[in-house]
């Protein structure tokens, strides 16, 4: 990737990560995604969707996170959106942003997923398709990589 390509990129991305470093920028392909690479690891995924961190990658802490229990974690890693009622914890956010999804056990992230409603409409209604999951532990870009 071109240096300005590059710095364009990063200056784009600071708004919603914090603390965005990287030597080197690159990118590749993986079916319809594109990754970006900074000094050689993947840390965000563009696709239909839009730009998303990838799930292991380093700023997965810049986002709000939603908290599952153990019933919800086997969907949610088979990619079905999350529900409300199998949230046990909640960030604040508003509807449209990122969020990552954690598991209660061991907070490890499951999911990246786009919020249907505002965190305080979930808490307010827990009922229903909450977040869509857009990247999860287990998909096609996760196992390739993994």
């Amino acid at each position: 990737m071109k240096r300005k390509a590059a710095k364009k990129l990063l200056a784009g991305l600071s708004g919603t990560f914090s603390d965005l470093q990287a030597g080197k920028v690159e990118t590749a392909k993986f079916e319809d995604k594109e990754l970006y690479l900074f000094d050689e690891s993947i840390e965000f995924v563009k696709d239909e969707n839009g730009i998303y961190p990838f799930l292991g990658g380093s700023y997965l802490d810049s986002i709000p996170k939603v908290v599952v229990d153990m019933g919800a974690i086997r969907f949610v890693c088979n990619g079905a959106d999350v529900m409300a009622p199998g949230i046990t914890e909640i960030g604040s956010f508003d509807e449209g942003d990122l969020v990552v999804i954690r598991d209660i056990n061991h907070g490890k992230a499951l999911a990246i997923g786009i919020a249907n409603k505002s965190s305080a409409d979930i808490e307010a209604s827990k009922k229903g398709k909450v977040i869509k999951n857009l990247h999860y532990v287990g998909d096609k870009l996760w196992g390739a990589v993994s």
